[in-house]
């Protein structure tokens, strides 16, 4: 395959990765504010890496959900609650669970377009502080039944169907074929990777503990017995609270520079972003993960088989099932360590999470390509990292 799109001026690499232990709704992390999740996650950034807080141009967060806690441009509020210099901006971004993997693509593009030399990247989430019913709870008492409700070009064009991931999910496993027991055989599958990376530790250099929890809170033994007593989340469907991510309270952060920022600063590289993209699809369809792979790696002419380690978000088992089966890649290099199932998704914060977790990956097996993808309920983002 020939690549698409113009070599950049610069290269954008990535110096550092860490995120916090991921902690279950109610759990371990669910009175530690969102301001110092994220200032606990930077601070430990810099100080792994070396960089001069003065030096960084950019703070770019990803946040679901920002009211409360979690309102008032948290990425400013992190970089401020961490006593970093105020002269330094920050900007949140929202784009569902791909929110702080597209603040990564916002790094790359602008130090690929030589706007800027050192951006710290990540985002944060507390589910348990911010739990999603309370704010749609908050819509309803304004008098918005859900975010499109009233809107009269929502209505012209979707009549009154609103936006669904669980029914962009059904549909997904419908139209793949997908059954309750192979998506259940996913999901145990799921647990015991993470259960088995986190025995051997492979995940010691990427987190850092916060607010006395040690360790991610959601992979468990989970049995063959307990996936199947589930009911469904919808009447007739295929979906169980066991077959979809639970919300999750965490914060990741990456340090991404420029090539003469890595020579003014004595940086050293540890990867280096070499594809940036995202696509979309009908609203409530997580199927767009597909169409976005493909597109993406037609524009970086890479194929499937080149990735050593692969990351989808596991929002639901059927999307990274239909993935796996449309593009051909490995299932073993799938999610090697676990995934959302296991772990719960800090929505906010899961994009940097995955990426987190790719590089260390990536450098613990030796492998050079990672591919990281992550359906947002109608649209999906998509990476390609190459391991220095």
């Amino acid at each position: 395959m020939t690549p698409r799109t113009a070599p950049p001026a610069t290269e954008a690499y990535i110096i550092g990765a860490v995120r916090t232990p991921l902690g279950r709704e109610g759990g371990g992390l669910a009175g530690a504010h969102p301001a110092d999740l994220g200032a606990h996650v930077i601070r430990a950034l810099l100080d792994r890496t070396g960089a001069d807080p003065g030096a960084v141009d950019e703070v770019v967060f990803g946040c679901v959900d920002a009211v409360g806690p979690q309102a008032g441009n948290v990425a400013r509020t992190c970089w401020l609650a961490a006593g970093l210099p105020g002269e330094v901006p920050g900007v949140t971004v929202d784009r569902q669970g791909g929110s702080s993997q597209q603040a990564l693509h916002f790094a790359a593009h602008a130090v690929w377009s030589g706007n800027a030399g050192l951006v710290v990247v990540g985002g944060v989430q507390n589910a348990s502080m911010v739990p999603s019913s309370q704010v749609a709870a908050v819509g309803k008492a304004l008098g918005f039944a859900t975010p499109v409700a009233g809107s009269r070009g929502w209505q012209a064009r979707y009549g009154g169907r609103e936006p669904s991931s669980l029914r962009g999910a059904e549909m997904i496993a419908k139209k793949w074929d997908i059954s309750r027991q192979q998506m259940e055989e996913f999901a145990l599958a799921s647990h015991r990777r993470a259960v088995r990376a986190t025995a051997e530790w492979r995940f010691e250099r990427e987190v850092v503990p916060v607010a006395g929890l040690l360790a991610d809170e959601g992979p468990r033994d989970v049995t063959p017995g307990e996936l199947a007593a589930l009911e469904p989340l919808a009447e007739g469907g295929r979906l169980t609270a066991g077959l979809s991510a639970q919300a999750a309270d965490g914060a990741a952060a990456l340090l991404v520079a420029s090539e003469r920022a890595v020579r003014e600063h004595r940086l050293s590289p540890r990867a280096r972003v070499h594809h940036t993209s995202a696509r979309g699809s009908g609203p409530g369809m997580p199927s767009a993960a597909v169409a976005a792979t493909a597109r993406a790696l037609n524009l970086a002419g890479m194929a499937i088989d080149q990735f050593d380690v692969v990351e989808v978000d596991e929002a639901f088992a059927c999307v990274p099932l239909a993935w796996t089966r449309e593009t051909g890649a490995g299932p073993e290099r799938v999610n090697p360590n676990g995934g959302a199932l296991a772990f719960g998704h800090p929505a906010g914060a899961a994009g940097a999470r995955l990426m987190t977790s790719l590089l260390h990956e990536l450098e613990r097996t030796g492998g050079r390509y990672g591919l990281q993808v992550t359906g947002e309920g109608g649209q999906a983002t998509v990476t390609v990292l190459e391991r220095l």
